[in-house]
């Protein structure tokens, strides 16, 4: 086994390149972020890592709600056009159709498949990064992206991110059966 060491790093795939959504100034704004994840099942949480210096922070921190908007593959372009700029430099608010649920400053995305309405409720300095846990208030999931009344990964079609090629990349085929594969080792 030949293996080479490169030091600490945040090379995990996938990542998923999602959107988190602020009221900023009056403003909704949206920046892309790939370093979130699932926290918690019951209550639902999710957490988001974001650096201190970023726009988006500032209206997190101010009214305590974001959103959490899951892209599609084929808004790639949208998703990285609003992590290479800031909301302080340009006006984000028009780059997506918004929406709001029952929190009224967590801007959502229409037209991301999923959407999650989140409520902080812990931050964690971490150093580069500020992890934001929020508690899923409500998740929307356009129509369309349903199987059985479930979110199907397939018709969703999420973006992801691979930090050491810096590309986007969708989902494959499914590779095997979760909670059935491993019992037929």
């Amino acid at each position: 086994m030949d293996k080479t060491t490169i030091g600490p790093s945040t090379h995990l795939f996938p990542k998923p390149a999602v959107l988190v959504g602020a009221m900023v100034a009056g403003k909704a704004n949206f920046m892309a972020v790939s370093w979130c994840g699932i926290a918690s099942q019951t209550p639902p949480h999710i957490s988001v890592a974001i650096r201190k210096i970023r726009h988006t922070l500032k209206g997190i921190a101010e009214h305590g709600v974001f959103s959490v908007n899951v892209p599609s593959l084929a808004q790639a372009a949208q998703v990285d056009y609003c992590g290479l700029y800031s909301g302080r430099e340009r006006d984000k608010s028009e780059v997506f159709a918004v929406f709001f649920g029952g929190l009224d400053q967590a801007p959502l995305a229409v037209e991301c498949p999923v959407n999650f309405e989140c409520r902080v409720k812990d931050s964690l300095d971490l150093g580069s990064h500020i992890l934001v846990v929020g508690e899923i208030i409500q998740t929307h999931v356009d129509q369309d992206c349903l199987t059985e009344g479930k979110p199907d990964v397939m018709k969703i079609d999420p973006l992801g991110y691979a930090s050491g090629s810096m590309t986007y990349h969708g989902v494959g085929p499914v590779a095997a059966k979760a909670y059935s594969v491993g019992k037929e080792s």
